[in-house]
C-alpha cells in the first residue's frame, strides 16, 4: 500500500490539441481545427493508426469544445442520440463497438447527415473497410476524409521527452530518456506517463533522475503489479 501511495499521480490533465505533437500529421490537425470551429465543408472524418497514435488523445481533446460529445464504445445507447445542442459527434475505438452500438452508430450517421450542420469524427484500429462491423455502418465509416496518424520518429519522441522534463523542471541524468525509449513501451502517452512517474517518485524519494532511479522506479511498478 506504502508503495502505491508513492505512485500515485492523482488526476491527470484532460488532454488538449496544444498538447498533441503532429510530426507528420499537420494536416490532420489543421482539418479537426477546422471542424472544430464549424468552419470545414467536410462533415465526416475518420482516424486510423497504430496504438500509441494519438487518435483517442485528438478525440477527447476535440471534446473540449463545446458542444461536444465524446462517445467510446462502452457509452450507453443513449449517447449516441442525435440532440441538435451538438454540434460536434466523436466516436472513439469504432472497432470495438457491439452490436446494439453499431446499430445506434449507424442511425447517428444518417441524422449527422440530415441535420446539414453538425460533424462527426471517428477513430479505428484500422482502414475503415477492414473494420470488423456491420456493412453499413463500414460504408458510412467512409463518409468524408480519412487520415491514416503517422507515429512520432525516435528522434521526435526524444524532443517532446525532453521538452516535457524541462516543463517540469526535471534535470535528467545522460541516458535516461533514451534508455525509456529503448526499454519502454516506444508510445508517447505511455512514455510520458512514465515521465510523470519518474518526476513524482524522485521528489518522493529526495533524489536527483538518474538511470538507477528510474531501474528503481520501474522494480516497484513491477512488485506492485505482482501483488
Amino acid at each position: 500500500m506504502r508503495n502505491q501511495l508513492l505512485l500515485d499521480l492523482g488526476t491527470p490533465q484532460p488532454p488538449s490539441l496544444q498538447d498533441f505533437v503532429t510530426g507528420r500529421n499537420a494536416e490532420v490537425l489543421q482539418q479537426l481545427n477546422a471542424m472544430a470551429r464549424r468552419q470545414s465543408p467536410d462533415r465526416f472524418a475518420y482516424l486510423w493508426g497504430a496504438p500509441g497514435t494519438g487518435k483517442t488523445h485528438l478525440l477527447q481533446s476535440l471534446a473540449q469544445a463545446a458542444p461536444a460529445r465524446y462517445i467510446p464504445p462502452s457509452a450507453p445507447l443513449g449517447d449516441f442520440a442525435y440532440s441538435p445542442d451538438v454540434s460536434l459527434y466523436l466516436l472513439d475505438d469504432c472497432d470495438a463497438l457491439p452490436p446494439p452500438g453499431q446499430i445506434a452508430a449507424f442511425n447517428l450517421f444518417n441524422q449527422i447527415r440530415d441535420s446539414r450542420v453538425a460533424y462527426l469524427v471517428s477513430a479505428g484500429a484500422c482502414a475503415p473497410m477492414a473494420l470488423p462491423l456491420r456493412d453499413d455502418l463500414r460504408s458510412r465509416l467512409c463518409w468524408g476524409l480519412a487520415y491514416q496518424l503517422q507515429d512520432l520518429t525516435d528522434e521526435e519522441k526524444l524532443q517532446v521527452l525532453s521538452a516535457q522534463a524541462r516543463k517540469r523542471g526535471l534535470n535528467l541524468s545522460a541516458g535516461v530518456l533514451p534508455w525509456l525509449l529503448s526499454h519502454h513501451d516506444r508510445d508517447l502517452h505511455s512514455l510520458i506517463h512514465i515521465l510523470d512517474e519518474l518526476d513524482h517518485y524522485s521528489l518522493q524519494m529526495k533524489r536527483t533522475v538518474t538511470l538507477p532511479l528510474l531501474h528503481d522506479l520501474l522494480q516497484k511498478k513491477l512488485e506492485l503489479k505482482d501483488d
